[in-house]
């Protein structure tokens, strides 16, 4: 297909993750034209993952100042703050239950969150089925953006959104993810309170988190009646290779995974045993931390993009929003992109650094022997630091 050019807005978004749909957000709530590419074909296109728990400190900052954050209580699921952590004899180290009005960190399925941001934007600014193959500095400070299809797109401002194997971080970084060691299969278990009520009730309405020996069982509380489990190996990456296992064999898999996980009580098995259909081979990817790049004009990035983590904490998909939104902030306040982008990156590169990259903890996590209490997270804790963190965010 021949090279076809046409003029864009100054600034665009390459990625319709949290991330850059909320910076998109934000800066149209504050007038400023943006154009956001995407490789899928829409917002639905793909299954977008599990669920999420947006902060009081990061994520629900970054959706009170894009105007969602009462749509966001509409969708979300407070009980699924629910934590249930367990040896991998099934002896439960900690089982919390949040109260009634428990707003710090309450639950929303990836893909209905995708669709919330989505929708929020003027039509036109959401560009699916755009691939980008190459970004390549212009005169000036400008971008040229080139896609599968032969589009090209001249930018003043580049935000790279693209996660992980991020296209746009080359421009500002040779920074690549390693391999944390830690990989998740994860499988699904659909009308679980019906077809699998075994694995309901061990899940309950949030998450429950089994470790021991270097492995791990996860399972999580997705809405209508969906559970999403990750079954965890420290091993290779392409694990299933060396021992000869098709990953398209469901019931090779799972043989291979009840022979890793024979010493593990019985009523934790049923997140290897129940599920409905495929395992998905998930290695764990970072970028060491911390990761940083000297300001280069006409370009940044945020999230995945800029500081992949492991998915200890939840710190992810929030830092990414409160990214998004930080960078749209600072666009919408400074005379210029450089001016704008130079403030954002000082503060989202500390913010990062501050949090790291969470192989050290992955490795604790499933590390040798069994866990016990002294291992586990004071959730009330955690809840009452994100209520403090928003109260500060709000005195500003």
């Amino acid at each position: 297909m021949p090279t076809t050019h046409t003029p864009a807005p100054q600034i665009a978004i390459v990625g319709a993750g949290p991330g850059g749909l909320t910076c998109a957000r934000v800066l149209q709530r504050h007038g400023i034209d943006v154009t956001v590419y995407d490789r899928d074909a829409s917002a639905d296109a793909r299954n977008q993952g599990g669920t999420l728990d947006l902060h009081a400190d990061s994520g629900q900052i970054a959706l009170r100042e894009a105007g969602l954050l009462d749509d966001f209580h509409a969708l979300a699921r407070p009980e699924g703050q629910a934590q249930r952590m367990l040896t991998r004899h099934g002896e439960v180290l900690v089982d919390y239950r949040p109260t009634s009005d428990e707003d710090a960190a309450p639950e929303i399925d990836r893909g209905q969150l995708r669709t919330l941001l989505a929708d929020s934007l003027a039509p036109g600014t959401l560009q699916w089925g755009h691939t980008l193959t190459s970004a390549t500095p212009g005169p000036a400070g400008t971008h040229r953006l080139t896609f599968d299809h032969g589009v090209t797109r001249d930018v003043a401002l580049v935000i790279g959104a693209d996660g992980a194997w991020s296209r746009v971080r080359p421009l500002v970084s040779d920074a690549t993810p390693v391999y944390t060691g830690v990989t998740f299969l994860e499988a699904r278990y659909d009308e679980v309170d019906t077809a699998h009520p075994a694995v309901a009730e061990l899940v309950g309405d949030g998450n429950v988190f089994a470790t021991g020996d270097h492995k791990g069982l996860i399972g999580q509380r997705n809405s209508n009646q969906h559970v999403r489990a990750y079954i965890a190996l420290r091993d290779d990456a392409d694990w299933y290779r060396a021992a000869g296992i098709d990953l398209d064999d469901t019931d090779a898999v799972r043989a291979a995974l009840l022979r890793a996980f024979a010493d593990w009580d019985e009523r934790l098995l049923v997140l290897i045993t129940d599920n409905d259909g495929p395992y998905v081979n998930r290695p764990l990817f970072v970028l060491p931390a911390p990761h940083t790049w000297p300001h280069t004009p006409g370009v940044t990035l945020l999230g995945d993009a800029a500081h992949l983590m492991a998915p200890l904490g939840g710190y992810g998909a929030n830092f990414a929003m409160l990214d998004g939104c930080e960078l749209a902030l600072a666009l919408a306040r400074h005379d210029t992109h450089d001016e704008a982008v130079t403030v954002y990156e000082r503060t989202m590169m500390s913010r990062a650094a501050a949090v790291g990259d969470g192989a050290e903890a992955l490795a604790g996590v499933f590390g040798p022997g069994d866990r016990d209490r002294s291992d586990v997270p004071d959730f009330a804790e955690a809840k009452e630091r994100y209520r403090q963190g928003a109260a500060a965010y709000r005195s500003r």
